[in-house]
């Protein structure tokens, strides 16, 4: 027996170590249930139960060092006579060994924690878990990295490292506040999607709150950021801006046929030959802003001029199914950046997408089209669900009769094709 350890029972006025097995066991359940509120019934061993106003709680009250103490167990409702009793054992136990209950539980307790976060993963880890669980939402499963990036750039190399139950409002705060001013958007897209790895970490069991990230915001502060347009060329530059796309190489080409079908960058970057028949280019969906899914495909009619840029371009192409292949070793697809750098050589501020932009304006100050067709033109969603469950038209031929009329003002074919509003 170790020194200076012992039970205690306070109403025998005195220490109960050594107490015999007559001692102990003094309750039943049914003395319990009676008990008044405020009164305190003793089973021995330690073991006090202190009746309150609804249930009651166990305490272990024992000697250790010379001093008295007193270990909460839990309240009745979740913790029964029978389960207490067990508790009393195992912390008698441990005096009997010379460990100090209220220091061995502690002690136990930040060991079962340390083991949960050895078993716990990481905010990396859960990171991919909650990707590959969303990836059937993405376009193309995700593939081009658009959704993992910001993720990957800012917040991975900051916090990739802590298990996901570790981390703090704190710790987000301290990730994106460098970016937080000076790239907004991109920092947006950041904490929106720490909080949507986050919320999943918790519905799949792990023990962490989703509103961190919504204390690291308001800690971030605001931000009145301005969202600034796609640079676009003015509608009346870009005959002379197209005039000047005259190398038979592929960023050329994909210029050209962009500012002639005012589609997006991925549809013509990855338009591939047996998606053009006769003067119809078909967009298969999966190359369609939107999201996975919900896309379908989109006939583009082709001018003369942009079925001239396809002629031109089979030559160039070869035997590859790409209207537009790289020319570098081992990649197919001619990227964004590419493209800008053909742009930016040029001297032109214009980026691809805002070709959308000037062929909007164009029809807008010309009244080249009715506002149906020129949205329908750019591939943009017109009215309601419901409206549309009627309406089902992709007003094809009509344009048809608008893209050659832009095709005729890009090439200078047609002379005085544009009338100005007066």
């Amino acid at each position: 027996m170790v020194q200076n350890v012992a039970l205690y029972n306070a109403p025998l006025g005195g220490l109960a170590g050594g107490l015999g097995v007559a001692a102990l066991n003094k309750l039943t359940a049914m003395r319990i249930k009676k008990a008044a509120p405020g009164e305190k019934l003793e089973d021995g061993g330690g073991l006090r139960f202190v009746s309150g106003v609804s249930g009651g709680k166990w305490v272990f009250r024992y000697s250790f060092g010379g001093r008295r103490r007193e270990m909460g167990l839990g309240g009745f409702d979740d913790l029964p006579l029978a389960e207490a009793r067990k508790l009393r054992a195992k912390w008698t136990a441990a005096l009997k060994d010379g460990k100090d209950p209220l220091a061995e539980r502690q002690r136990q307790i930040e060991e079962e924690a340390a083991a949960q976060r050895r078993e716990c993963p990481t905010f990396a880890d859960m990171v991919q878990i909650a990707f590959e669980a969303r990836k059937g939402m993405l376009r193309d499963e995700g593939k081009a990295g658009r959704w993992l990036s910001p993720l990957a750039l800012y917040a991975i190399p900051q916090i990739g490292n802590k298990a996901i139950t570790d981390l703090t409002q704190a710790d987000i705060h301290a990730a994106l506040l460098p970016i937080w001013h000076k790239k907004h958007p991109t920092a947006v897209k950041a904490i929106n999607r720490i909080k949507i790895v986050i919320t999943h970490a918790r519905l799949s069991g792990y023990d962490i709150d989703p509103f961190i990230c919504d204390a690291a915001r308001h800690m971030l502060g605001h931000v009145n950021h301005k969202v600034q347009p796609i640079p676009a060329t003015s509608w009346r530059d870009v005959p002379a801006l197209y005039a000047r796309l005259n190398m038979e190489r592929s960023t050329h080409f994909i210029l050209r046929f962009a500012i002639l079908t005012a589609m997006r960058s991925d549809a013509v970057r990855g338009a591939r030959f047996d998606e053009i028949q006769d003067d119809i280019w078909t967009v298969p969906a999966d190359r369609m802003k939107g999201k996975e899914g919900l896309t379908t495909d989109f006939r583009v009619p082709l001018s003369s001029e942009a079925l001239a840029v396809v002629k031109a371009a089979r030559s160039a192409a070869g035997s590859d199914n790409l209207l537009f292949p790289s020319s570098w070793a081992g990649k197919k697809i001619v990227s964004d950046v590419a493209v800008a750098k053909v742009l930016n050589e040029m001297g032109e501020e214009g980026r691809l997408h805002g070709f959308r932009t000037s062929f909007r304006t164009w029809v807008q100050d010309t009244e080249a089209a009715s506002y149906d067709v020129a949205e329908t033109s750019l591939a943009h969603i017109l009215g309601g669900k419901v409206e549309r469950s009627y309406a089902r038209s992709d007003l094809l031929e009509k344009r048809r009769v608008l893209m050659q009329k832009w095709a005729d003002f890009v090439t200078q074919s047609e002379a005085k094709v544009v009338k100005l509003r007066v």
